[in-house]
């Protein structure tokens, strides 16, 4: 409010003060209340997955189509202040972020290509091209996971939740991932992943798991298998019990091929 004419101040003056005070009474309650001071509007990059993702696979031709809709979305989220969100939100946010991008990133070359390492180089590779603007810089996919997912939220879920477009890695959700569902979200796709047969089995006393428990083995803290077994369905626990304690690890061909 602006006091341009020195005759209304001491009219205007009461109603500033009163106003100010409704403000300052509502403020404690609304912070009890209301864990997120800022929600990031997911709709539009919900509504395109649930169009063009079914099951571990994505519709990239129809994404295709959607170019200036997903164009539209990674807009809104590189505008986005995320001093401004809850920390579930933020973590949130950057999953949306990494997941957006890399759907953006095959956008570029597709249809012809049938890896995403085919958009790299003999230089480079496409985790490392920067392409991703955020708080007025570009940074790159590896930034997003490296940087900030890993070592600022500390969750080895984060490996279920990140899709790198290829057919071994965990299934892209067909939901946006958000700040007040997130740990549900999470707990989701980590079971789902676990629990599926063709990413982990036991044959005899080896089991047999994806990749990711090795190049990721410190985020599970050295003990892989604890984590696997808290995630495991009574069927799979039974099964682990099974095949006593000399469980030894064995990891899969990882098959980088698009997950269209």
């Amino acid at each position: 409010m602006e006091f341009r004419n020195n005759h209304n101040i001491f009219f205007l003056l009461p109603v500033a003060i009163l106003a100010f005070a409704l403000v300052l009474g509502q403020t404690p309650a609304n912070a009890d209340t209301q864990p997120d001071n800022f929600q990031t509007d997911n709709s539009i990059y919900t509504d395109l997955l649930q169009q063009y993702v079914k099951g571990k696979r994505v519709n990239y031709d129809g994404f295709k189509k959607d170019e200036a809709r997903l164009d539209n979305y990674l807009a809104v989220l590189s505008s986005i202040d995320t001093d401004a969100l809850s920390h579930n939100s933020r973590f949130a946010f950057y999953i949306n972020v990494y997941n957006a991008f890399t759907i953006k990133l095959i956008l570029t070359r597709y249809p012809g290509i049938n890896s995403i390492k085919e958009i790299g180089s003999f230089f480079s590779n496409p985790w490392s091209k920067k392409f991703i603007p955020l708080k007025g810089r570009n940074v790159s996919l590896d930034h997003i996971e490296n940087d900030i997912l890993r070592p600022v939220f500390k969750d080895p879920r984060i490996h279920f939740a990140i899709n790198c477009a290829s057919k071994s890695c965990p299934p892209l959700l067909n939901h946006a991932y958000e700040g007040d569902i997130l740990d549900a979200q999470l707990d989701s796709q980590t079971r789902a992943f676990i629990n599926n047969r063709k990413n982990i089995f036991l044959q005899g006393n080896a089991l047999f798991v994806s990749k990711i428990f090795q190049w990721f083995k410190d985020d599970f803290g050295d003990k892989p298998l604890l984590f696997i077994r808290q995630y495991a369905s009574d069927e799979f626990q039974k099964e682990l019990d099974k095949a006593g304690r000399e469980i030894k690890f064995s990891y899969n061909n990882y098959d980088w091929t698009l997950n269209r």
